[in-house]
């Protein structure tokens, strides 16, 4: 085509090629990321995001004194350790090692930390109607954020003799993400990252810079953390970090201290453009992020203000977006002497320039400081915010501390839920965390526009389109005890979720999950009717429509497809069901080829946890 062209009408396409190229490339670097699953554990007997909300909807204090599984606060407290408070995740020694393929005896040299990412990742990609199983094999990235050598520490207090061949692999942080990728078969990069507190968030920065450079279509992002042993709380005492009182006093004149907390968080990400086209729930977008250092300091771990102004300046520019667009910001907000005044006066130099005030909050007022999933939790606290469309209270604040110029500053703490007012543009954000290590982080969010959708369905008692009369509902689980456990989770789950589509619900639950050896299948025309016999399978009453079964090994490994124009009658959906529980794999993404449900968040798979602890 270009050689009939003269020699400057080539110069010239060429010269167009290119610029459309770089074009391309530039674009590529401020690229949104969707935010399309969430996982989380954290001190108040949070499991969930749910759970989460609800805790912070409540305004609770999620604090308690030190179990004695984590060690005898008696024997510490006040001489060693200046607290006997502190945030704690239950089950510190329960895991199940076989839903997960790993051996008992591997098992017990596992750290719990990396037992916690397990779960929660899993849970992370069922929040976000992604089959674990089906990523095997896929440009999947792992960005982990983790610190802690607790349970390390602990194995290498005993004989040296008991020492086994899984204690490297158990503790080492590197396998931390690793593993992740081992047991999903993910070929993306897999990184753990420890800049202490700051951790999470950095990860979160890296794994939105790998999916921009396409080195990886979807990550999944956290941070974790687990208090097993009293070490680092006597060090964290004997430099006076820690709250004597054992609040996190945010922003209060009373600040004294952080308290340690365990949590862990992790989100799953896809560039946006993909995330629209997959038809994913986009929960929240990432606009852009930023990471940099303090530098020298007054002292090793002082923050400096200048490097906090200018992490969050570098997180706007590359958002494009204005500092008086933002409408709150979610801060590392430790409840220090000395680190609550930086950080607003800081804050207070780059949004001096608006009209309404600056509204914050510090998540650390709930929870405690949850250390390597500090910004973690901040951002799913956010993106929670966004979905109810409210901002939770800032806990503890009564007397604002007198080292803040608060009389100068367009700022605002949330001393009580406040509502998210919309003012005809995305609802956005900023999250911040500044690791004692000098690394601070920085991320701008915001809130997703919904897209609806015209739901229509493909079976029918008369073989033609036309809206749905019954649906398949299809659970599985690796027992019957699992089984039944996760059929209840989704009778609680119908009881507070009253505008659920049924049509979404059977579509998610059947592309949406990996399938296991312990079978239910339920034809239901509602919701109602399926909560009916759902009841009924755990009372073992019989009914018409309801389909159970479990096998040893798979009873072949061809995969079915499922062509909609073929199952178009409910004796079809009969037949699905029944190979469905003898065993066989059926591909469910093109039964519903032609639909336009949604993915919905639906109940995650209950572990069934037993004791893996050293002697």
């Amino acid at each position: 085509m270009t050689d009939n062209l003269s020699p400057t009408k080539r110069a010239l396409l060429a010269l167009k090629q290119m610029q459309a190229k770089l074009e391309a490339l530039e674009n590529a670097k401020s690229e949104e990321i969707a935010i399309i699953g969430m996982g989380c554990r954290f001190p108040g007997g949070v499991n969930s995001p749910e759970s989460f909300w609800q805790l912070l909807c409540s305004g609770t204090d999620a604090i308690t004194e030190v179990p004695p599984q984590h060690w005898q606060i008696d024997s510490y407290y006040p001489k060693q350790i200046c607290s006997r408070k502190g945030g704690f995740v239950p089950n510190l020694k329960e895991f199940d090692a076989q839903f997960f393929r790993i051996a008992p005896r591997e098992a017990i040299s596992l750290d719990p930390q990396q037992r916690l990412l397990l779960e929660v990742s899993w849970e992370a990609l069922e929040n976000a109607a992604i089959a674990p199983d089906s990523l095997s094999g896929s440009a999947t990235g792992v960005f982990i954020g983790i610190c802690s050598i607790d349970y390390w520490h602990q194995l290498l207090s005993r004989n040296n003799t008991e020492i086994d061949a899984y204690l490297t692999t158990g503790n080492t942080h590197s396998v931390a993400a690793g593993r992740l990728s081992y047991t999903l078969g993910l070929t993306g990069p897999a990184i753990a990252v420890d800049t202490a507190c700051s951790s999470s968030l950095v990860a979160v920065h890296l794994a939105c810079q790998s999916l921009r450079n396409r080195e990886c279509d979807l990550a999944l992002a956290g941070g974790v953390n687990r208090l097993i042993s009293p070490e680092i709380s006597i060090n964290f005492s004997q430099a006076k970090m820690l709250s004597p009182t054992g609040f996190c006093h945010s922003f209060d004149a009373k600040a004294d201290g952080f308290v340690r907390s365990e949590g862990c968080g992790v989100i799953v990400l896809k560039r946006l453009s993909d995330a629209i086209s997959s038809g994913d729930q986009i929960l929240a977008v990432i606009s852009g992020s930023a990471v940099n250092q303090d530098g020298r300091t007054s002292g090793l771990t002082a923050p400096n203000g200048l490097s906090q102004q200018a992490v969050i300046r570098q997180a706007l520019a590359k958002s494009q977006i204005e500092p008086s667009q933002i409408d709150y910001l979610e801060t590392h907000g430790t409840g220090t002497a000395l680190g609550d005044p930086i950080e607003v006066n800081a804050l207070g130099e780059v949004f001096n320039k608006r009209e309404k005030p600056l509204i914050l909050g510090s998540v650390k007022t709930n929870i405690g400081h949850t250390e390597a999933a500090a910004g973690i939790a901040s951002l799913i606290k956010v993106v929670l915010s966004f979905q109810q469309q409210k901002i939770p209270a800032n806990l503890h604040f009564q007397q604002p501390n007198h080292q803040i110029n608060w009389h100068e500053l367009p700022i605002q703490v949330a001393t009580e839920m406040m509502p998210w007012l919309n003012t005809n543009k995305p609802r956005m954000a900023g999250v911040s965390a500044f690791g004692f290590s000098g690394t601070n982080a920085h991320v701008v969010i915001q809130e997703s526009v919904n897209r609806s959708r015209d739901v229509t369905c493909y079976v029918s008692t008369k073989g033609e389109s036309q809206k749905a009369l019954c649906q398949l509902f299809v659970l599985s689980a690796k027992s019957d005890r699992a089984l039944k456990d996760l059929v209840q989770r989704y009778l609680e789950f119908f009881k507070s979720n009253h505008d659920l589509s049924l049509e979404d619900v059977c579509f998610t639950a059947s592309v949406g999950r990996s399938h296991f050896n312990h079978r239910l299948a339920v034809m239901a025309i509602s919701i109602q009717e399926l909560e009916r016999k759902l009841t009924a399978f755990l009372r073992e009453e019989l009914q018409s429509g309801v389909w159970s079964g479990k096998f040893t090994k798979k009873v072949d490994n061809n995969v079915i497809k499922l062509n909609p124009i073929e199952f178009t009658t409910e004796a079809s959906l009969v037949e699905i069901a029944q190979l469905y529980v003898s065993g066989k794999t059926l591909d469910w993404f093109s039964f519903y080829q032609n639909s336009d449900y949604s993915k919905v968040a639906l109940p995650t798979y209950p572990f069934q946890r037993q004791t893996y602890w050293y002697q």
